[in-house]
């Protein structure tokens, strides 16, 4: 066993379980430090790291979904380098944190199941920009402290991040708590994530052309429950209008229309907050030198395949939208690319971006250089997983271990038992097929195969069985 995970077994043990000018107007009288908008383009870039908890890739405007009303990221979509196949590797919430803000891999930092703790000596994004000079921000959920979901997280667990507006977990969003740097219980006034956007535009304004910053929104939507969105945004979508994806069975159809039409809600909640946030970069004249990310953590099922939530291996669980915009290395015009890229890769690549030397302990790759038109995207393909079934997805309710790989085209997959998944997603998008075994993709499915073992190997995944995992980490279920 690696010493690192010692380490952390002995840890769990211990825890218990535009450029300036007139145009802007008056605008940048908010905005600290304006008077020195000339000579922004000598700092290092700014870090604005945008991601919602449960959104789907294909739930956007520019992504193709009839339903989904997303002017504001639309536009950005344009603007932006637009990774079409990007994987939440491990997709549901705490592990997914843990792979954004270590750059590793579940069975390395260990953080495969919700609700457990990363250890507080963890290299982290938060620590390495922060030594890089960097102010650093975080606000709205967090999940990955793992000593409950209301509990105050104290400031040496929180990996680096020193302006600090936090919730380990919650859903309750009119009614959201969160904490500064007291263990005071503070809430957010109305709908939590107009709150959480505002305070973030309040912060930009603070440091915008003073020291570099790196400032991380976390919201909780459109994560359920769906139907908790402000009145205004709900009145905008009928569940009888809504299109379903046509691997909703005709059984779970009502019930899916009714969830979709809350869960579309709330998208255009933060389509609006996305837009507030644009704006004020451009109002406090930082957005060329401003790297800007959106993405999520992970999809949502929402009963396509008869499925709920996330964990699983289909399209609307695994993919997420991820826009990245930085107009001073890319220009004003975006692409599309279609390269698939992994949770574990984006630390590297934003610290890539950044220019700042990226740790050893960093497992995920640098695509840095693909973004900037230096490096050709040739990844061929990202390793998804899920090594414990639970919560909604547990042994009881049909979960399984599985590993696979996600290329551009096609979706793998193999459970405990051995081959269980194979899909063409450029000619089935909406995973109608199941191909795995037939003999007429055979080939196909022995080439995914060798990936897939490659890929395990070099993650040291030796595909145990769930419980022997948790006996490893000192879990409890």
């Amino acid at each position: 066993m690696k010493k690192g995970r010692i380490k952390r077994r002995e840890f769990l043990q211990r825890a218990g379980l535009g450029a300036a000018s007139a145009v802007l107007g008056a605008g940048l009288a908010g905005c600290a430090g304006a008077e020195f908008l000339g000579a922004k383009s000598a700092r290092k870039p700014n870090l604005v790291f945008i991601f919602a908890d449960q959104w789907r890739a294909q739930a956007t405007g520019y992504g193709g979904d009839p339903n989904a009303q997303t002017p504001h990221l639309d536009k950005l979509a344009k603007e932006s380098i637009n990774f079409t196949n990007a994987v939440s590797g491990c997709p549901v919430c705490t592990p997914y944190r843990a792979s954004l803000i270590t750059g590793q891999y579940w069975l390395t930092h260990g953080i495969f199941y919700n609700d457990k703790p990363l250890d507080p000596d963890a290299t982290t994004i938060g620590k390495v920009y922060g030594q890089a000079g960097y102010e650093t921000a975080y606000i709205g959920k967090w999940h990955i402290d793992g000593h409950g979901r209301s509990s105050f997280i104290p400031k040496e667990r929180r990996q680096g991040f020193k302006f600090w507006r936090v919730c380990e977990c919650t859903h309750n969003y009119n009614n959201s708590l969160y904490y500064g740097d007291t263990p005071v219980k503070q809430y957010w006034d109305g709908y939590d994530a107009i709150a959480q956007t505002r305070e973030a535009q309040k912060y930009i304004r603070q440091y915008a052309n003073k020291t570099p910053f790196v400032l991380f929104v976390s919201w909780g939507p459109p994560h359920g429950p769906y139907h908790t969105a402000p009145e205004k945004y709900r009145r905008m979508f009928s569940a009888d209008k809504i299109i379903l994806h046509p691997n909703v069975p005709e059984s779970l159809k009502k019930k899916a229309r009714e969830e979709l039409a809350g869960y579309y809600a709330h998208i255009a909640v933060l389509d609006d907050c996305i837009g507030d946030v644009l704006d004020t970069l451009k109002e406090c004249g930082i957005e060329e030198n401003t790297i800007f990310v959106f993405t999520s953590d992970h999809g949502d099922m929402l009963h396509s395949h008869s499925q709920t939530k996330k964990q699983k291996p289909w399209e609307e669980s695994v993919r997420v939208p991820f826009l990245v915009r930085y107009p001073a290395v890319h220009g004003k015009t975006g692409r599309k690319i279609d390269m698939p890229i992994n949770t574990p890769d984006i630390m590297p690549t934003l610290l890539g971006l950044s220019g700042i030397a990226i740790p050893k302990s960093v497992e995920g790759k640098d695509f840095s250089g693909v973004i900037k038109g230096t490096q050709s995207p040739d990844n061929d393909a990202v390793l998804i997983m899920c090594p414990v079934p639970f919560h909604q997805w547990s042994y009881k309710r049909g979960g399984r271990e599985y590993r696979g790989v996600r290329t551009r085209r096609y979706t793998y997959v193999r459970d405990i038992n051995g081959p269980w998944l194979l899909y063409d997603n450029q000619r089935d998008p909406y995973q109608l097929e199941n191909l795995c075994n037939s003999p007429k993709y055979a080939q196909i499915q022995q080439q995914l195969e060798k990936i897939l073992s490659r890929k395990l190997k070099k993650t040291n995944d030796k595909f145990l069985p769930g419980p022997e995992y948790m006996a490893m980490w000192n879990y409890q279920w």
